[in-house]
């Protein structure tokens, strides 16, 4: 039989429909599925391969949704404390400050209200010190993390440009929401390498995206690369953690086998009945895929088999810690197994009032699990090949909001990394006294991303499909003092 061309949306020829019943129900399916993913695959990766030679084989992506203050984090500001509650006017740095498109757009509209009513410098609500062999500061709320300083590269200058929660979706995709959704760093990723283990997915997100507002799961989406490349979100549940892809509870090990075994024997009438169609025998193994990892996936998410001391490790054993210590050692266990990108989140850093309640919170829920992360890998030699990168959307402002927290704040804020290839123990940039901007060697998200590609031994700038332009921002450039 000659081979057949789908057409997306285009009615089923009566020879071909014909021939699909030839191959029963599975046949049908497979045809109208084949017709609704054609265009979505027209596009493949201009390789499979790193452009150059590799420092990591994974990447381990944290980030903390909402906006985490880099200056009650990695980015102490001590000025911060000597001029509080001045007006911004009333500091050294206030002509500095007023350079700014936030000050220009929130507080010029306060010429001739009173003092009282003028935004005042909010103090710091944590103390710091330097910690590690190479001295680093970091706040006194990051105490477990603190301990893995002289494994980290902070970079203190990052800036973006949306000052509102959309920027977790700019974080990820390196354009501003109103631009539209763009590939994810994770797809670019995917798209770029491929697998390392055909069992399970090889982009994964665990915990809660960002909400629609904000990008919603386009933070962990491929956009025109199509939606084989995008994020599989994955819930830490070993009897239900893919809710969209599985059969159902009620069918069983037994008739999975008998399905994929049914699949097979059809697979193997394939060359017959379309000799020449290779796209239909890929979604035929599409479906072998499915089974494969409908039956891996729950295997890593069995945390049980890990020790207690592992378990403890992670904190497991403490109900604040135990929800990122799971998504953590989740991670650990998929990056293991060969996953290329595992992206966690963690929900509800923005702080515009009780910051010290909120962040002392939060901070005390990850920062275990992360040092557990970075010290788990390292002493199973794991951290060479893995790359471990923290980050938030944007960080808070100097002034005070509310009285008692901080505002949103993209001109300056920090991020970190360390593993493979990435120098230990250093910072790179700065922002000015206050914390305002970032005012030495500046980075844009995008920076960060390049940086990423490049430890994988990818060139962004190679990283493009015919038909979809790339700006030069959306390339970035590797941070080279780091690396």
């Amino acid at each position: 039989m000659k081979k057949h061309h789908v057409t997306p949306n285009a009615p089923t020829p009566r020879r071909t429909f014909l021939a699909d019943c030839g191959m029963g129900l599975t046949g049908l399916a497979l045809s109208a599925m084949l017709a609704r993913d054609t265009t979505a695959n027209e596009g493949q990766p201009l390789t499979r391969h790193p452009h150059f030679p590799a420092h990591v084989k994974s990447v381990i992506w944290l980030f903390m949704t909402g906006g985490t203050s880099h200056m009650e984090s990695f980015d102490p500001k001590p000025e911060l404390n000597v001029h509080a509650g001045k007006t911004f006017d009333e500091s050294p740095y206030g002509t500095a400050v007023k350079e700014s498109p936030y000050y220009r757009s929130n507080v010029r509209d306060f010429a001739g209200v009173p003092r009282d009513l003028m935004p005042k410098i909010y103090p710091l609500q944590v103390g710091f010190r330097k910690r590690g062999q190479a001295g680093i500061e970091v706040s006194d709320w990051w105490e477990h993390l603190g301990e893995c300083v002289d494994d980290l590269a902070i970079v203190r200058s990052m800036w973006t440009t949306d000052n509102d929660h959309a920027a977790q979706l700019q974080f990820h995709t390196g354009r501003h929401i109103f631009d539209g959704l763009r590939p994810s760093i994770g797809s670019w990723v995917h798209y770029g390498l491929g697998s390392l283990n055909d069992n399970l997915p090889q982009f994964i997100a665990l915990g809660q995206p960002p909400r629609d507002c904000c990008g919603g799961v386009g933070s962990h989406g491929a956009d025109y690369l199509g939606p084989e490349h995008a994020g599989v979100q994955l819930r830490i549940n070993p009897q239900n953690p893919l809710p969209f892809g599985t059969p159902g509870a009620d069918v069983t090990i037994a008739e999975r086998q008998h399905q994929l075994d049914l699949l097979r024997r059809l697979n193997a009438q394939t060359p017959v009945a379309y000799p020449e169609d290779a796209a239909l025998r890929a979604r035929i193994q599409s479906y072998e895929l499915a089974y494969r990892m409908q039956m891996a996936v729950p295997e890593v998410m069995q945390l049980s088999r890990e020790t207690a001391a592992t378990e403890r490790l992670y904190g497991l054993d403490q109900p604040t810690t135990k929800p990122f210590g799971q998504m953590c050692l989740t991670a650990r266990r998929l990056v293991e197994r060969g996953v290329r990108f595992v992206q966690l989140y963690d929900d509800g850093w923005d702080a515009h009032s009780k910051l010290k309640s909120n962040h002392s919170t939060r901070i005390n829920a990850v920062d275990q699990p992360i040092a557990a992360l970075l010290r788990d890998l390292k002493q199973r030699g794991m951290l060479d090949e893995t790359l471990v990168v923290w980050g938030t959307e944007f960080g808070r402002t100097p002034g005070a909001e509310r009285s008692d927290g901080r505002d949103h704040h993209p001109y300056g804020f920090s991020v970190w990394l360390a593993g493979g290839g990435i120098r230990r123990g250093i910072t790179h940039g700065a922002t000015d006294e206050l914390g305002f901007h970032a005012v030495e060697n500046r980075h844009y998200i995008t920076d960060l991303h390049a940086t990423v590609l490049q430890q994988l031994g990818l060139d962004a700038r190679k990283l493009e499909l015919p038909g979809h332009k790339r700006l030069e921002i959306d390339f970035g450039k590797p941070i080279a003092d780091i690396t």
